[in-house]
């Protein structure tokens, strides 16, 4: 046992709130099928646990919300069922993490949606962390992009789905063999994982897989929306988000790609492309939009037409209104640590997806069929 005053976990997080958290013990039996074994991740929303499911006599994964999150989990699983019903042979259908099921729980203080899910391994950042200098090569990168390229075609072109949310912690490791989860579950009984007993809880420390070697599959749908709709709320981490959202106008499938290219460059550099931070060290909308004018070159004037905030940042002739000071930069400069080879092929296919009109970015296919990225196949 843990000491009961060091703080563990999800109680480290600067929202924590005890009872929005359901308290789930280990061992315990939900909806009269699925076993707890041991917790294996946490977040602002949810804890994460291993599960034997009884009936099938397989393992899952149980993602146990806290109250008050009906809402946008109402949308997830909407995402979830309409996927699930798409009736194709895609490829890109077996890139993507699978809802096995759904259930609530009540708790001590309120009803908890419980999301059930396939196992999968460690995260894409953590796997980066164990690679000199926490980068990849442009060989090494090019797989698993074209991977997420083609589940985001599945997502795009057969599911009418916008993803959203593609970052490193969303990109999941394939999931362990079932010889070694067993054996986990045989560990965790021998030897039980670390926790602290509370007054109406007991607070497990969360355990991880060993990485297996695969490709990543595409996780976390709780950001998606439906592409039939218009849209133009707030979306995608803060480096990560396209100029049409910055500008918060109406954005579509092509934010998507712009995130793609986010992603690659999150694989092959330890720094994201984008700072964002003013002097004071606070993420700045106008720092943001003179580091994509350095990168990219200014925008077309019919981009800047179509959205309805660019008056904020440029005048009436389409002149940059010096908000915040254009860095003496470029992708080249910013590229010299890159390895691999053909680093001139990878950013003229960054460019390609990096494009301030959405209408100009290619689609998921025309970006995985490029010469770059197709060399080496």
């Amino acid at each position: 046992m843990l000491d009961p005053s060091i703080e563990l976990d999800e109680e480290t997080l600067p929202t924590y709130r005890a009872e929005k958290y359901y308290p789930v013990s280990q061992g315990e039996i939900f909806n009269d099928r699925y076993q707890t074994i041991a917790k294996i991740g946490y977040g602002v929303t949810s804890t994460v646990w291993l599960a034997k499911d009884l009936i099938a006599s397989t393992y899952v994964v149980l993602k146990v919300y806290v109250t008050g999150e009906s809402g946008d989990l109402e949308r997830e699983l909407r995402i979830y069922k309409h996927m699930n019903m798409v009736e194709t042979r895609h490829p890109g259908r077996n890139f993507i993490r699978k809802l096995l099921d759904h259930f609530y729980i009540q708790g001590p203080h309120g009803r908890h949606i419980c999301l059930v899910h396939e196992p999968l391994g460690t995260t894409t950042d953590v796997l980066l962390k164990m690679f000199p200098g926490h980068v990849m090569t442009l060989d090494d990168m090019k797989p698993g992009i074209r991977q997420l390229l083609v589940a985001l075609d599945f997502l795009h072109s057969e599911c009418n789905i916008i993803h959203t949310d593609l970052q490193l912690k969303n990109l999941l490791l394939p999931s362990p063999k079932a010889d070694y989860l067993s054996r986990f579950e045989e560990a965790e009984a021998a030897d039980p994982s670390p926790r602290k007993a509370l007054q109406d809880r007991t607070i497990y420390k969360t355990l991880s897989f060993l990485p297996r070697g695969g490709l990543p599959v595409l996780a976390d749908f709780g950001e998606a929306r439906f592409g039939d709709k218009e849209h133009d709320d707030d979306i995608m981490p803060n480096v990560y988000r396209a100029p049409e959202v910055i500008l918060r106008s109406s954005w579509d499938y092509k934010v998507d790609i712009w995130n793609v290219a986010m992603v690659a460059w999150d694989i092959i550099s330890p720094r994201t492309l984008i700072s964002g931070k003013n002097t004071d060290g606070v993420f700045d909308d106008r720092v943001h939009m003179a580091e994509l004018i350095a990168l990219l070159g200014p925008p077309p004037p019919e981009f800047l037409e179509q959205r309805r905030l660019s008056s904020v940042f440029w005048d009436e002739a389409g002149n940059w209104k010096n908000l915040a000071s254009i860095p003496d930069t470029s992708l080249e400069k910013l590229a010299t640590d890159v390895e691999g080879e053909d680093k001139e092929g990878f950013l003229r296919w960054l460019r390609m997806a990096l494009r301030w009109n959405p209408e100009d970015r290619p689609t998921a296919l025309e970006l995985l069929y490029d010469e770059w990225l197709m060399e080496g196949l």
